[in-house]
């Protein structure tokens, strides 16, 4: 019991009220005897093994469901009761149930706007950038923006011609691309390259100094190579959205139609029950509610509101919602960014980076803004989710939480957040569990960045508190997980193996006495993501009275040797009792995309 119930701080307390409100629900967690007079499911899974995350209950065969709530749970013959007439009857033939997954931090419309753009995940080097860009040009018409992400200067197998400290310059891509602004953004999403076009029309020279929280890099002569780090971004991002503000409403909601169907469609696929979106605008929200509204969200949201703090303070009470349209829509919390990524040198360290002294990285917000931001979020009832990746980042932002926590020490159950926590001062990580923080992180992070963690925090540092799972969970603090998508791929299976396994693409091992246990691994990806969002009472686990998110795999995770983990696929994602994919009939994306691009002619490519 206590290995399901190690959630927070003040675990003793909730967990105690947890099993109360199980062990009281109105409908048992087993199903009465063969022969029990009950009123027929709508739904029945059988004959599989139903892995819970349930205390009372662990493992199952069988569970039925009516309307979006969970029954009862059981074995298959206690189960059997309910199988009517009309019940739809999956039969799982010894596959795994596993409580839906929740993606604990990703960007909902930013997979779909990737998907409409350049995918440069796999990209060897950046002649293979150039080539996908020369044939974007020729189907696209003069002035087009080409668009594209996912590129990383540390994956690429050769260092670009003419490369400043290995990252490329724009003269070959603005000569491929004269008339159409080139805007490619880095994997992280924290750094990007522009074109001699883009750079043009966002007025940027020689003379245009770095913003505060960025840097526009250049060369020796002072001239801009085309690499934006971090807030420096924002100079291309404003002239780009110029050229989209000259659509037509009608153009623009299409096109966010087009990228939320795809997201959708993507997470549905890879068995995401719940997404956790880390920062919208509250236009973005506004259309969210309306796609909620027609019954077109086919899973369910959770937002957090990012804007500055003027618009925070006018319009954060117009939008506190929970569990909106069948509860497809919540936004109760708020996300803010202090620091960069490791990947694009843009984490604030307390020291500077082993391979580039000169920096110890950006301070992106103000510690007056956030804490500015942490006051409106007290007085409007909002959780506060801070995205800190470098030491000194989560130690500013643990200072923050502190003094903000004793100014309200009237608040209680806050649950206040730390986006990424990825790299962490050996002195700061029992703070989390002292002051109640979630760390919310992404296994797959570790294995994607973990070939260069070392690189450019030396060794010390990141044996220390780079992805310190284990540290952090074994203190008391609740650990979450996720995919940053459209940083990574949203895909939990490869997210889980991550956390498992913590194995590079060479077969070492990063920091193995930090990885999940397989047991911790799936509660990170369920009950704990549904108790950084307040949802613990609702899902997270397979228990009567919770909702019925469901996640059907075709191969057991949590037993088959940890190198097939990642063969196993997603055979249904059920939301709420209904089934919103199965794989035998999977809706092609490549078809909704042709689409997009036949029908949308103001399209980026």
């Amino acid at each position: 019991m206590k290995r399901w119930c190690n959630l927070s701080p003040n675990r003793g307390k909730w967990c105690w009220t947890f099993i109360f409100l199980l062990c009281t629900a109105p409908i048992a967690a087993c199903a009465t005897g063969r022969g029990a007079s009950v009123e027929p499911a709508d739904l029945v899974l059988h004959n599989g093994k139903i892995v819970t995350v349930d205390p009372i209950r662990p493992e199952a065969q069988a569970l039925a469901v009516r309307g979006d709530t969970i029954l009862a749970v059981g074995s298959t013959e206690e189960i059997e009761p309910y199988i009517g007439s009309r019940t739809e009857v999956i039969d799982l033939q010894g596959k795994l149930a596993v409580p839906g997954f929740i993606e604990g931090h990703g960007h909902f419309m930013g997979i779909g706007e990737a998907k409409t753009n350049l995918d440069l995940m796999k990209v060897k080097n950046w002649d293979e950038i150039e080539a996908l860009v020369a044939e974007a040009i020729r189907r696209a018409e003069p002035g087009q923006w080409i668009l594209g992400r996912g590129w990383h200067q540390e994956k690429w197998d050769k260092i670009p011609t003419g490369a400043i400290k290995g990252l490329p310059i724009h003269r070959s891509m603005s000569k491929l691309s004269p008339q159409n602004p080139v805007f490619v953004t880095h994997a992280s999403g924290h750094a990007c390259f522009a074109n001699a076009k883009a750079m043009e029309l966002a007025g940027v020279t020689r003379e245009t100094p770095n913003p505060p929280g960025g840097e526009i890099v250049k060369d020796r002569g002072g001239n801009p190579i085309g690499i934006f780090r971090e807030t420096a971004q924002r100079l291309i991002g404003e002239a780009l959205a110029k050229d989209r503000a000259r659509r037509s409403p009608e153009e623009l909601e299409a096109q966010a139609r087009t990228q939320a169907e795809l997201a959708m469609q993507d997470c549905l696929s890879k068995g995401i029950t719940s997404f956790q979106d880390a920062g919208a605008s509250f236009e973005t929200i506004d259309f969210l509610k309306k796609l909620a509204e027609e019954g077109k969200l086919r899973l369910r949201l959770y937002m957090m509101v990012r804007e500055d703090n003027d618009r925070l303070a006018q319009l954060l009470p117009q939008y506190k919602t929970i569990n909106r349209s069948d509860g497809r829509l919540t936004v109760r919390a708020i996300k803010r960014t202090i620091d960069g990524a490791l990947g694009s040198h843009g984490a604030w360290l307390l020291e500077p980076y082993s391979d580039l002294p000169g920096s110890t990285g950006f301070n992106t917000a103000g510690i007056g803004g956030i804490t500015q931001t942490a006051k409106l979020a007290i007085q409007h009832g909002f959780q506060l989710c801070v995205h800190a990746i470098g030491d000194r980042a989560n130690r500013e932002v643990l200072n923050i939480y502190e003094k903000v926590f004793q100014e309200h020490s009237d608040e209680e159950d806050l649950r206040w957040r730390i986006e990424h926590a990825q790299h962490l001062h050996a002195q700061d990580i029992p703070r989390f569990a002292q002051l109640g923080v979630i760390a919310s992180m992404q296994g797959i992070h570790c294995t994607s960045d973990g070939p260069w963690v070392t690189k450019r925090l030396g060794e010390k540092r990141a044996q220390e508190g780079a992805y310190v799972w284990q540290k952090l969970t074994k203190s008391g603090a609740v650990v979450t997980n996720g995919t940053d998508a459209p940083v990574e791929d949203v895909d939990p299976i490869a997210c889980f193996y991550a956390s498992v396994s913590r194995k590079l693409n060479d077969e070492t091992v990063f920091y193995p006495q930090q990885r999940m246990s397989r047991e911790q691994a799936l509660k990170s990806y369920t009950l704990n993501g549904a108790y950084a969002a307040f949802e613990e009472d609702i899902k997270g686990s397979l228990t009567a009275g919770k909702l019925a998110d469901i996640t059907v795999l075709s191969k057991d995770i949590m037993t088959i040797p940890e190198d097939e983990i990642r063969s196993a696929r997603v055979l249904y994602t059920i939301v709420g009792g209904k089934v919103m994919y199965r794989a035998e009939v999977r809706r092609q994306e490549s078809e909704v995309r042709s689409q997009y691009i036949r029908e949308n002619p103001f399209r980026s490519v």
